[in-house]
């Protein structure tokens, strides 16, 4: 009985101020399994040579779908997965496009480059990649289809297991924690309450490598656990989870599955604080209205080696009004990104900022120059110019200014 109380009281102080207030977006979700049913091969560690034995988890695909009262949309794509190939962008772009009209700028696909998780690019598992598709098209389909009216806010917290992994050393930068190193610890959470104020989806955000454990079973690793650990706590709530610049940043300790569990209790937590559950008056619930605008274009990137083509890179904004601007940047983006736009484009009057990494396309690492120029893993990963970081910048700068310039 006292539980049952403990968690209607939990219940009420969830449900935010304005939820007599008209409910000015419409908000949809859906889920689908994506986990391989036949043995495969795993992605994130090219020493693993033997396909996964079995699943401790299930693998997810989500689609959260906003639109404001004007009929902007955009839809959002989270994938338990090692990244977004440019395969499966175009694919999943082009399908979207044709059954929902939806444009290529107002989609959002983010992996959370969990690395027990499928190496669905390969030829051989082309029929995996098939039925991955129009399982993520099909699932757009039931997010847009369930959308209802919805009350749409912003807020964040805190959570601490993350650790920068470059250390200097006599013989160069090594992949070791680096408790000194640059980090970021925000959890950013977009939280959908429908008209009643109910609570029915999150979406959270974390700046780290989802490298808890590497062994041969399927598994979200620490970013399963905490949407697995929500959604048990919150029955009827579609979790979700945006990858942040994590390309420098590894989960600590690590090395079990027990760690990934103990990570993603720790992030889940991180969740409720931004919630601010068990609080009676809710004071950092930042209440975000519209209109929704989207963009997003490709930049030139170079390389220093002639043999290689320039890159194509795509750089997105999603503005919600004057009160949150998501950022979205492909690849394995390292900590300094996020750290440069929210610093450079923060400000107390204007909207919040959320960067993610490993969104809409998926083909290596992007170091900053500072990471360029001292060496490393990361720097290793291509031979790009020095001038990678600032075109990166000025471009999400651009976007950021032309969906800011009419309020």
């Amino acid at each position: 009985m006292k539980i049952r109380i403990l968690l209607a009281l939990i219940a009420i102080t969830l449900m935010p101020a304005f939820a007599a207030e008209k409910a000015p977006w419409t908000a949809g979700v859906a889920t689908a399994v994506i986990t391989p049913e036949q043995p495969m091969p795993m992605a994130g560690y090219g020493a693993r040579k033997a396909p996964a034995t079995g699943k401790d988890q299930d693998l997810f695909g989500k689609a959260l779908a906003i639109e404001d009262q004007k009929g902007n949309r955009v839809v959002f794509i989270t994938l338990d997965l090692i990244g977004v190939t440019a395969e499966l962008r175009t694919a999943v772009e082009q399908g979207v496009h044709e059954k929902y009209k939806l444009p290529p700028h107002a989609l959002v696909m983010n992996a959370s480059h969990t690395h027990c998780g499928p190496a669905y690019g390969r030829p051989e598992v082309k029929d995996y990649f098939e039925g991955l598709v129009k399982k993520l098209i099909a699932t757009v389909g039931r997010a847009i289809e369930a959308s209802e009216p919805a009350h749409l806010s912003y807020a964040q917290a805190k959570c601490g297991f993350a650790m920068n992994r470059r250390t200097p050393t006599d013989e160069g930068y090594r992949n070791h924690p680096n408790p000194k190193g640059p980090v970021d610890h925000t959890v950013p959470v977009l939280r959908i309450d429908n008209a009643e104020g109910k609570l029915k989806a999150v979406m959270f955000g974390y700046a780290c490598h989802n490298t808890s454990v590497g062994y041969l079973r399927w598994l979200g690793d620490y970013a399963g656990f905490a949407q697995q650990y929500f959604e048990a706590d919150h029955p009827g709530v579609t979790a979700m989870f945006m990858m942040g610049c994590g390309g420098d940043q590894n989960p600590y300790p690590r090395g079990t599955a027990e760690w990934a569990a103990k990570h993603g209790r720790a992030l889940c937590t991180a969740v409720e604080a931004a919630l601010e559950v068990t609080q009676r008056t809710l004071r950092h619930q930042n209440q975000i209205q519209g209109p929704l605008k989207s963009v997003m274009e490709t930049v030139s990137l170079e390389f220093r080696t002639k043999d290689r083509e320039d890159f194509d890179y795509p750089v997105q904004v999603i503005q919600f009004g004057n009160d949150l601007s998501m950022i979205t940047l492909g690849n394995e983006v390292v900590i300094d990104y996020v750290l440069r736009l929210k610093r450079e484009l923060g400000r107390a009057d204007g909207p919040e900022i959320w960067v993610s990494g490993y969104s809409n396309v998926y083909s290596g690492y992007i170091p900053s120059k500072r990471v360029l120029l001292e060496g490393g893993y990361e720097a290793r990963s291509r031979p790009w110019k020095d001038a990678l970081e600032e075109r990166i910048i000025a471009k999400a700068h651009q976007l950021f200014g032309k969906v800011n310039k009419e309020k």
